[in-house]
Formats: structure tokens, sequence, C-alpha cells
């Protein structure tokens, strides 16, 4: 796990800076900050402009600091500094939103997300380009699935301006966090929780929203360039009427099982049927499947069951850029076994070849490797994300 050197007073020294850099001028200068010799934070020649959130921090953070071991960084949680966190009373608008230490959080027992499972994540990254600066991918996509999510479970989230607002503020603070290009990406986990007290089961009065970071390694970058996966038969992961389409914390401990299972038998990860007849490929227990037959490229309609992945949504517009037919419907097994390619599509897996499908006592394997309609959507889509193809859709928000 990676880990900084800096002691308790460098954080609150940074968290003091950021904090009050990132809130608006004021038409008065603002007094300066005290500090000790050991807390002393220096602006000589990194001056730092609130101009569109744009933060310029000492040079040894940048681009990962000498104080980070970016050969330790892999899948799991590595803290950063700071974490973002508002909350809102339900009716009501949420406040400012404020920038914190990263911690624990003190939460009621009786809580509705604690009871009742009254909660929404959302997963997205940020990108170092090849010039140093950092940007992030369609952010406004996540703060509408997260808005819609919030009207199913009944919480207040956040505008889409205001989500925006918190993730570039989160991203800054972190900025230091922000792997070297190529290398990998700062992990953003967005929550939206119930996280008033309630008993008896009911929405709670007072909703918060907050924002976490962690950096990760590419996962090409470790081998794991295919999946072997799994077709679940007796599980599912969602149903009709249900909450798989939004999502919701509650749609991802019930896939454990499944999981943990197929990976004891030496598969990557569970491809998971309708749970109307059990006939129909869905999806994998966190990412969108995809399959190749000639040129048409399918994959399952979304129909309240499917995630309505933003990773999904651009590989479908990526795929028809690039000449492909692209169709959604319901994929029977037999199709999705006769397929020439299949991939996955997630913030996390980005896009993943799928090296085989076991089906009952059925072993089915597929194309992989360069020469594959996978890694020509992978590298139109990460060109995009990191700066290194020219972005003619508007999907990248530059940080600095």
């Amino acid at each position: 796990m990676a880990s900084s050197t800096s002691g308790p007073k460098k954080v609150l020294s940074r968290f003091r800076q950021v904090v009050g850099l990132l809130l608006p001028h004021s038409k008065s200068t603002p007094p300066p900050v005290s500090s000790t010799d050991d807390d002393k934070v220096t602006t000589d020649d990194h001056q730092v402009s609130t101009d569109d959130h744009k933060v310029s921090t000492d040079e040894k953070v940048k681009s990962g600091g000498e104080d980070i071991n970016w050969d330790n960084v892999g899948f799991g949680l590595t803290p950063t500094d700071f974490m973002f966190l508002m909350k809102c009373p339900v009716g009501d608008k949420y406040s400012e939103g404020h920038l914190v230490p990263y911690g624990n959080l003190e939460i009621s027992p009786s809580s509705s997300v604690l009871n009742y499972g009254q909660g929404l994540f959302e997963g997205m990254k940020v990108y170092r380009r090849e010039d140093d600066r950092i940007m992030i991918f369609r952010p406004e996509e996540n703060a509408r699935r997260m808005q819609m999510g919030a009207e199913r479970l009944l919480m207040q989230a956040p505008t889409t301006e205001q989500f925006i607002d918190a993730v570039k503020k989160t991203a800054l603070a972190n900025e230091r966090w922000v792997p070297p290009h190529g290398t990998g990406t700062l992990y953003l986990r967005p929550l939206l929780m119930g996280s008033g007290a309630v008993l008896g089961i009911g929405p709670a009065p007072e909703c918060t929203f907050l924002i976490f970071a962690s950096p990760i390694r590419n996962s090409y970058k470790s081998g794991i360039d295919a999946f072997n996966l799994s077709i679940e038969t007796k599980l599912h992961r969602a149903s009709p009427g249900g909450t798989g389409g939004i999502k919701s914390i509650t749609n991802y401990a019930p896939v454990f099982e499944s999981v943990k299972r197929a990976k004891a038998a030496g598969f990557d990860d569970v491809l998971f049927l309708d749970g109307e007849t059990g006939k129909h490929i869905e999806e994998a227990s966190s990412c969108n499947v995809f399959m190749l037959k000639g040129n048409v490229i399918s994959t399952p309609t979304i129909l309240g069951t499917i995630l309505p992945g933003i990773t999904r949504k651009s590989i479908l517009e990526i795929a028809q850029d690039c000449g492909y037919e692209v169709e959604e419907g319901r994929i029977p097994v037999e199709d999705v076994l006769a397929a020439d390619e299949v991939f996955c599509t997630g913030t996390a897996v980005v896009v993943t070849s799928v090296a085989s499908i076991t089906y009952q006592e059925q072993r089915v394997e597929y194309k992989t490797g360069e020469n594959t309609v996978c890694h020509e959507l992978r590298t139109a889509l990460t060109g995009i994300q990191t700066g290194l193809v020219e972005d003619k859709k508007g999907w990248t928000v530059h940080l600095n």
C-alpha cells in the first residue's frame, strides 16, 4: 500500500491551504495563516488560483509525489488526504459542503442506510495527461445516474452542478495522489446515504453526500488482460421491478456468494442471467457485457435490471463511429456462446476482453489480444480519457 511520510501537522497545513483556497474570493484580503516552523505554508513560486477550481501544488506532490511508491499501489484502498462532505435535510437544500481530512464518520446506529440499505454510490476516475494536467470523464452522467437512483430510494441528491463542483474539489485536494500518466488513475467514490435516524421502515430525514478517493493501477499493467467467466444458473443479480437499474448499495452484497464460489473454481467473475426465464445474459457482478458477431456489436437492453453504465454508453457511441453495427436487445445464452468476441465494460475494468465463458459443463473460448475489436474500442476510449486523442465529443473536463 502506498504511504505518505507527511506528518499530521503537514496534512493539517495542506488541509488549511486547500480549504481556504477553494472558497470563493473575497473582496478583502484574507488574513494570513499563522504557522509554526513545522507547520509553514510556502506559496513562493507556487501561486494557487481559485479560478475554475485550479490549484497548483508543490512540485514535490505533482505527478506522483516523491513520498508515494507507485509500485505498491494496487486495487485495494489507499486512503488519500481529503474527502468531501455535505448534508441535507430531506426536502431542503444541501449545505455548501466542505473538504475534511479522510477519516471515519460518526453516524447514528438507527440511520436508514445502516438499517434499510438506503444508499447509492458512483465510481469515476481522475486521469493524468502526458503534460501533467488532470481531468475527469463525463461527470454529468454520474450526477444524473445518482439523481435517478435517489428518486427511486426517496433521497435528496445533489444537483448536477453541486455534484461536479464536489468532484472537482476532491480531485484537486488529492491531486498528488493521481498516478503518473499511463500507470493508473485516482478512483473517486461519491456516496449518497440516508444518514438520518429512523426506527420504523421509511426514508431518512437527512441525507449525507460524500466523496473519498483512492489511487489504483491500470489493470492491463498487472496481467489482467482478459476475464474467464462462469455463468451463474442458481442465483440472480436483479429481478424485474427491483433496483438492478440503479447503483444501489444493496445490489452488491448479494453477488458475493456467487463470485466467491466462481473464484474458488478458478474463474475471474460471474455472468448473471435474467431473473424471469434464466435464458438471457444480463451483466457480470460489476460490469456490463458486450458480444461481437461479424460486424455487429450487441449488448443487453437496459430494462430496469441492468445498470446503465457510463462506459457502456460511451462504447456504444464509439463503436458506431468506428463503423460497427450496434444492437441492444435480449441476448440468449446460445448467442453469446457462439460469439466471435465478448468483452466487459465499466469504470474499473474499462473495456476488457473475455477469454472464456463456462456454462454448465461447456467452456467456450474467444479471441483476445491486440488484434481484436475490444482492443480497438479500448484504445479509442482511453485515448480520449487520458488526453492522447482529441476529445471531439466534449466528454472530458480539465481540472488544472
